[in-house]
Parts: C-alpha cells; structure tokens; sequence
C-alpha cells in the first residue's frame, strides 16, 4: 500500500484495528514520530509484545537486528523490534562509500548482513515478531521502503495541515481517556497553532485532574496556560496586528527560552504568512470571509482565520508576497546551513513585513 499519513495511523491504532507487521515512520516532524512509535508500543504491549531498541550508528551495521529477527527469545516469546536508523547512517562515508557498500553486499548474497539480508529476514516474518523502522530523515532506504509498502505501512510523519491541527487534538485526548468540547479545540489551536508537542503537554497536563470520559472545555485547560500565553500565539498576534516592536521582541524572547529559530521559522511563521497571503489573494477577488474559511479548511470562526484575514488587510497582497518568498529562501538556506545569522535573519525579515515601506 502506499505511504499514509500521521494521522491516518493513529486513528487506526486508536480504533484498535490490528497493526501491520512492518511499520516504518519517517519525516521532519519528530514528534510525530516518535508518539507514533509510542503508540504503536502501546498496543502491542497490551498483546504482550516485548519491545527490543536497536540503533543504527555511522559505523554500524544490521547484522545484529537480522540476527534477532530470526532467533527466539525464551522470556519474550512476542517482541516489537524497534530500529532507529540515525541521519549518520543513512550518510556514513558519503555516497561512494555507500554505493561500495551495496556492491558489496550483493556481490556475498544475503548472508551479507546488509540490507539483502535484513529483507530477506523481514519478508519471512513470524506472526510473534513485529517490526517498527523509525527514519530521522524524509523517507527510508528505498528498497526497505518498497517493502513495507508492500507487507506493511510507511507512515508520513510530515508537518500537518492547518485542518489536521484540530483532529490532532481530539486524537490526543481520546488516547488520554478524554474528549475535547468546540471551545478547548479552538483554545489549544490559539495558543500552539501547529506545536503539536505542547497541545499534547496541555491535554496531558489537564488529563491529571480530569475523570475517565470527561470532556475538556476551554476552563479546564486556565490553569496550566494562564500564568503564560505562549509565544507562539503571542508572536502571531502581533505580526497579524503589524505590531513591529512587540513581534521582534517576542521572537527574541522565544529564541532565548530555547526555541529553534528553523524550528520557529518553518513551523510557525512560515505556514502564519502562507494563511496571510492566501486571505489576501481572495480578498482581492472580493471573496468572502466564509470562501476563505472553507478554502482554509478551518471554522469561519477559528482564532487562525479570523487573524489570517486581519493580517492580510493590514499587511497587504504586494507585502505578503515578497514575505512568503524571503521566509521560504530563509528557511532553504537556514537547512543548508548557509547562514548563522538565524535570528537577525528572520527579525530582518519581519520588519521588512510589518513596517510601512519594507519590502
């Protein structure tokens, strides 16, 4: 089958439908990742897999998770064998070192402990045994990828769409035992917009003191978050506004308590200026507030639309335009490593943005 989605697994997972024998989970979305991983452990462990973590290092090979593919285990008769394939060993020796090393592995057959070997264990697979490969990069190897198309699931662990954000949410809460009223869905999307770390940190966090069953509303999650909004919904507020001062020192502030400039930039301002400019296309066709809610896939009454449009009618199509494309140039060369400056970069280009007569 070919790849699904984050989402498209989960809920499988949470619906209790039986989880494929092969699973890989790959993308840029850490998190994602690894709360998959996590519930996919869950549910095999309610079947009483054993789980054994395996990790693929620069200078490491596979023989060792082949080997226990194909052995028994007298005290975990069920195991989830987990790899975790490092962005070092998908790199280790460069490409001519790589390629050296398929040709090898082909010239000595499967016995090689390569990859051969590792698909060959996988494809004749006991029922007792599963196995979760987890990628720090887009996607898998391709010939393992193939693979678990074919026998199992690759799962796309990429950033989500701004109509995923609410699903996300009551997909967290239904793993918690709890189910999410209108106003806490569009609390969570106001205050961590596409953080999906932290609106599982406030389910999780509200989930303490909540019964089995509860629904959450917009109260129950005060007193985790209102002793400090977030800056990510702060930061977007004040660009939406063109609050030039608040925004450079919100971003300022977000950077110095340790948030990821790429991070920052790729997640959150990126995808605010995108729903800007999209608002601002349609509001020069003279399209309304509703058109623009259903093309965003968001409630007309969603906090991120709602500031969508505000910020386009402030900030303007022509401003709009030329931000995407510097925001998008930044975030290519900040993933290349061309530029150090990230933080200057990005307050540069705000200004630019908001302050009348910038670019």
């Amino acid at each position: 089958m070919p790849a699904e989605t984050a989402l498209v697994f989960l809920r499988a997972l949470a619906q209790e439908r039986p989880p494929p024998p092969l699973v890989a989970l790959a993308g840029p979305q850490v998190f994602i990742r690894e709360y998959a991983l996590d519930a996919l452990r869950r549910r095999l462990a309610g079947e009483g897999f054993a789980r054994r973590i395996f990790q693929l290092g620069g200078g490491d090979d596979l023989g060792a998770i082949t080997g226990e593919l194909e052995s028994g285990d007298l005290f975990a008769p069920k195991r989830l064998v987990v790899c975790r394939m490092t962005r070092a060993w998908r790199e280790r020796g460069g490409a001519e070192e790589v390629a050296k090393d398929v040709a090898e592995d082909r010239s000595r057959g499967a016995d090689a402990g390569g990859e051969p070997a590792l698909i060959a264990a996988l494809e004749r697979l006991p029922a007792s045994v599963r196995f979760a490969l987890v990628c720090e990069r887009d996607q898998a190897p391709a010939k393992l990828r193939r693979l678990f198309e074919a026998r199992g699931v690759a799962v796309n662990c990429a950033r989500p769409f701004d109509n995923q954000l609410a699903q996300y949410a009551e997909l967290f809460a239904r793993n918690a035992g709890l189910k999410l009223a209108p106003s806490a869905i569009e609390l969570l999307g106001a205050r961590h917009g596409s953080d999906l770390c932290a609106a599982a940190n406030a389910i999780n966090r509200a989930a303490i003191t909540a019964r089995e069953g509860q629904t959450l509303a917009a109260k129950d999650f005060d007193a985790s978050g209102a002793s400090r909004v977030p800056d990510l919904f702060e930061l977007a507020d004040a660009i939406t506004r063109g609050n030039a001062n608040e925004a450079l020192g919100l971003l300022s502030r977000a950077i110095q308590t340790g948030r990821d400039p790429i991070e920052l930039l790729a997640v959150e301002i990126i995808p605010l200026i995108r729903r800007m400019l999209l608002a601002a296309t349609m509001l020069a066709r003279r399209e309304s507030p509703a058109a623009i809610a259903s093309v965003m896939g968001l409630p007309p009454s969603s906090s991120m639309m709602t500031r969508a449009i505000a910020g386009a009618r402030i900030l303007g199509l022509v401003a709009l335009r030329a931000a995407h494309s510097r925001a998008c140039a930044l975030d290519e060369r900040f993933k290349a490593g061309l530029l150090k400056e990230r933080e200057s970069a990005i307050a540069a280009m705000l200004l630019d943005l908001i302050t009348p007569g910038g670019a």
